[in-house]
């Protein structure tokens, strides 16, 4: 959803009101044509009509991105850097994962046991309840935001981590960057940034300008990502061809799909 004080050019607003208001005409043509289907009889005629309807509404969609990409270079993922409206669409994203997979807390032969989301950098609780992820565990499990974690809190008040349902995930390749005023580093790519874990950039002993594997979300917007490998500059012309496309080693962590995006465009 867009950001109230977000300004939208007025030709692509007026685009976007009018196809919507066809398209929820066209919608509306479907459903009272799907209401009248008869599920025990062949009706071509009826389904052609639908078709038509779909297609159309395909049609107008594609005309307002067309206008999108060719006259505004708007990009589906530009919300992940944009302020506030971003920071919204990861809330509700974790939100969501916290709400459908989340078990209550409870406690096992005298243990408490809480199960949450891990946000980039703290386990958000099914509590509500904000718990501190060791650097060192995170970097070396590779979490990312939205993975579901159970933290048990021993009799002794340990606290021991477990990543129990990992989210799905894309490997990019982008440039090492370090912020001095805000002592954060930084994965960057197309004009975007994602913050990334200290322990994780010093374990590779990463520096800025390196080539840095990461991962982030495959789905959803995020504000962190995690560093799969690190590509020193210096390093570059004496490693296999492998290590030159910056094809990560192997991860704890499963993924749908083995590429790498190399342009950050979700594209494999």
């Amino acid at each position: 959803m867009v950001n109230s004080k977000t300004k939208i050019p007025a030709d692509l607003q007026d685009s976007l009101s009018e196809e919507m208001e066809k398209d929820k005409e066209l919608l509306d043509t479907v459903d009272e044509e799907l209401s009248n289907l008869d599920s025990k009889q062949y009706d071509p005629q009826r389904l052609a009509l639908i078709k038509f309807s779909l297609e159309t509404i395909r049609n107008n969609v594609d005309k307002v991105l067309r206008l999108m990409d060719e006259k505004y270079e708007v990009k589906s993922d530009d919300f992940i850097t944009a302020g506030m409206s971003a920071d919204t669409n990861i809330e509700s994203a974790l939100d969501t994962q916290r709400s459908v997979e989340l078990h209550e807390p409870e406690m096992i032969n005298g243990q408490r046991v809480v199960e949450g989301v891990f946000d980039g950098n703290t386990m958000i609780g099914s509590d509500g309840k904000q718990y501190t992820v060791p650097a060192n565990y995170a970097s070396k499990s590779k979490l990312v935001e939205g993975d579901i974690l159970k933290l048990t809190i021993t009799n002794a008040g340990s606290f021991i981590f477990k990543q129990i349902a990992p989210i799905e995930r894309r490997r990019l390749i982008g440039t090492l960057e370090y912020d001095e005023m805000k002592h954060q580093y930084y994965a960057a790519l197309n004009g975007k940034k994602w913050r990334l874990l200290t322990a994780s950039v010093t374990y590779f002993k990463g520096e800025a300008g390196d080539e840095v594997v990461f991962i982030i979300p495959k789905n959803t917007a995020s504000r962190w990502a995690a560093v799969e490998n690190v590509i020193k500059e210096h390093e570059i012309s004496g490693v296999d061809e492998d290590a030159q496309t910056g094809r990560p080693v192997d991860s704890p962590n499963p993924f749908a799909n083995q590429d790498i995006d190399f342009l950050g465009t979700g594209e494999l």
